[in-house]
């Protein structure tokens, strides 16, 4: 399956952080807001450390596929998953929820970077954190470990559609889950992970650019003292 260059993306989506994606997306019926939950950014700082605020990655997703290395009747590619990434994208990787192990280490992101990737967003874990941050290759994940993928996890499918749901938070709880499919656009940024589905992006960039106004104007008001409902009811309606 193919997918878009990084060429082909609106170069106007890279403008806006993933807030203001997801309010454009929720807006236009994606009921997640295309939010990739309980991602948090490890590298190239983390989202605790300032730095962090001029990290932001954008570019079509090339997707994997993880299974338990006990899964003898998954597929198994026939390249290495960084190998077989295109250059300008963002690999996400989606692993086996339960698995305490990385799917993604040190040596990838050095294979990633030298390939030209963007970026790597895991639903699952990394490890050599450090390794990450002295390459400043971007790495948000849901968690870390210090124990390797091989032993417990490998790649089973490239490029195709994957469904991240968000963890467990109790009995009743509902939240809906975000799919990447392949040439989607992933942004992902101090404030989180966001995937934008191809054909909404003309439309997420004209909601963008609205809502941006209206926050821009909001924001001036409230600086000069104005009552925050008077306001929103003046300019959000």
């Amino acid at each position: 399956m193919s997918t878009p260059s990084q060429d082909s993306i609106s170069p106007q989506l890279a403008s806006f952080s993933s807030c203001e994606i997801s309010d454009a997306l929720v807006k236009l019926g994606v009921k997640s807001g295309g939010h990739i939950p309980d991602i948090e950014m490890y590298s190239p700082h983390s989202v605790r450390v300032p730095d962090a605020e001029g990290v932001k990655i954008c570019g079509p997703a090339f997707t994997v596929k993880m299974v338990e290395a006990s899964d003898k009747t998954s597929p198994t590619p026939s390249d290495h998953f960084v190998d077989a990434a295109p250059r300008g994208h963002v690999v996400v990787i989606s692993a086996p929820r339960h698995l305490k192990s990385a799917v993604w280490g040190g040596l990838m992101s050095a294979g990633a970077k030298a390939h030209g990737v963007l970026g790597v967003v895991l639903d699952g874990r990394c490890r050599d954190i450090s390794e990450h941050r002295s390459l400043s290759f971007p790495v948000f994940a849901r968690g870390h470990s210090t124990l390797g993928q091989g032993t417990f996890s490998r790649p089973s499918e490239l490029n195709v559609p994957l469904t991240i749901e968000p963890r467990w938070e109790g009995e009743g709880f509902s939240f809906a889950a975000t799919e990447v499919h392949p040439g989607d656009v992933v942004v992902a940024d101090l404030d989180g992970v966001v995937c934008v589905p191809r054909r909404l992006v003309g439309d997420v960039v004209a909601r963008c650019g609205k809502g941006r106004e209206v926050d821009e104007r909001c924001m001036e008001d409230i600086r000069a003292g104005r009552p925050i409902k008077e306001t929103f009811a003046k300019w959000r309606g």
